[in-house]
Parts: structure tokens; C-alpha cells; sequence
């Protein structure tokens, strides 16, 4: 595991070592407002006693990715302070506010050029696993230039696994929006890779959503 990183502001990243030689980097949007909750920061909300952007984070560390990248917005001293020293490079977002599609960019500017591949792993999607983020490189290294989208029961969920060819396209997007636009514009490369988990998913928007929030 590498030392703890440091937090930049812009996304403009130092090149760091790389954890493994998957090619495929985990980034991790957790810059939200979380506006659905009300005043709570759903993000720092505990799940089975782990705030729910630490067992996002954790799920991507334990896994073969060979970089965790957690772009930061909404309460970042909070999640700087809770995962500092853990092991992700943090970046912070200036303009969170304009939608998820500045994060993804800030994201991705933060990738060295040896990366191939990211797998997009929203903040608030707590039940995905290590295990779950390794079936999807698995899944890559197979057909390395697909798009690599996970499904339950014929519903299609995240993190989705997208190569480098697509990073340009995915840094111009704006607005609240991740590459749903561009899975379309690109079907004939998806491929769908079936999970039997529902943890792909389960996302917690809403104190709803919480109060049916297990471990599992």
C-alpha cells in the first residue's frame, strides 16, 4: 500500500506509483450535497458502523485496482480528514455544485497516462465490494476495449468500467450527469456483465433508503 497522499485542489495530480498492474484505476465521486437527505451528509452517514464513503473507498483499496482516486466537493475537510492516510489520492473539486460531471472531470485529470482503464464508483453506492470491482477488471482484461457495465435481474447498475479511449469524451460531459449519454452513443461497445448481487445497484439517496440499510 502506498503512503498517504496528498489532497490538491485543482486535479492536477503528481504522478503516483501504481498498486497493481491491473491498468485499471477505481475513482471514487464522493463531492456531492447529498440534497435529498436534508441537513445530514449522506456520505459520512455509518453503515454498519463505516461511514457509508469509507466503505466505498475500502471496497476500491482491497480490490486489484491499481489506483484509488476520491474526488472530494461537498464537507471535504470532513472526508479528507476520514480517509487521509488511507491510501486514496484525494482531489477536491472547486465547482461540485455544477453537477457530477465536473467531478469526473476532475477525476480523470488526475490519472497518470499508464492508466488504461477507470471504473466509476459513486460515493453512496455502499454495498459494492472488492470482489464486485474485480469481476469488472476481470471483464476488461478480457476485452479490453468494451465498456464494462455490471447487471442484476436485467437492470443495469455501477461501477461501470470504462477504458482510456473514452476519458476525452467523459471530461467534455457537464452537468448532474456521470457517461449515461455516452453508454448510449456507444451500445455496440457495452458489454454487460451479469452479477447476481443487487449491491450494484443499491444507492441511498434518501432517509428511506437509510432506514433500509443493512451490511449486506
Amino acid at each position: 500500500m502506498n503512503k498517504s497522499l496528498p489532497t490538491t485542489h485543482c486535479g492536477i495530480a503528481p504522478l503516483q506509483a501504481l498498486r497493481s498492474d491491473s491498468g485499471v484505476a477505481a475513482l471514487v465521486l464522493a463531492a456531492g450535497r447529498s440534497t435529498r437527505m436534508g441537513r445530514q451528509n449522506k456520505l459520512l452517514i455509518p453503515i454498519a458502523g463505516v461511514p457509508m464513503v469509507e466503505r466505498v473507498a475500502n471496497a476500491a483499496l482491497r480490490s486489484r485496482s491499481c489506483l484509488v482516486v476520491v474526488v472530494t466537493g461537498h464537507d471535504a475537510p470532513h472526508i479528507d480528514r476520514l480517509l487521509g492516510g488511507r491510501g486514496p489520492l484525494i482531489v477536491h473539486n472547486p465547482a461540485y455544485a455544477s453537477g457530477m460531471a465536473t467531478s469526473l472531470s476532475v477525476g480523470l485529470q488526475a490519472l497518470p497516462p499508464d492508466v488504461e482503464a477507470v471504473l466509476i464508483l459513486l460515493g453512496d453506492m455502499p454495498y459494492v465490494t472488492a470482489e464486485h470491482i474485480d469481476r469488472l477488471i476481470d471483464a476488461h482484461r478480457a476485452e479490453p476495449e468494451v465498456i464494462c457495465v455490471p447487471q442484476c435481474a436485467g437492470q443495469r447498475g455501477n461501477p461501470v468500467l470504462w477504458p482510456r479511449c473514452y476519458f476525452e469524451q467523459m471530461s467534455r460531459l457537464s452537468g448532474d450527469v456521470g457517461g449515461r449519454v455516452l453508454l448510449n452513443e456507444h451500445a455496440e461497445q457495452v458489454r454487460l456483465v451479469a452479477f447476481d448481487s443487487t449491491a450494484i445497484l443499491r444507492d441511498i439517496d434518501t432517509g428511506e433508503d437509510l432506514a433500509g440499510a443493512t451490511a449486506s
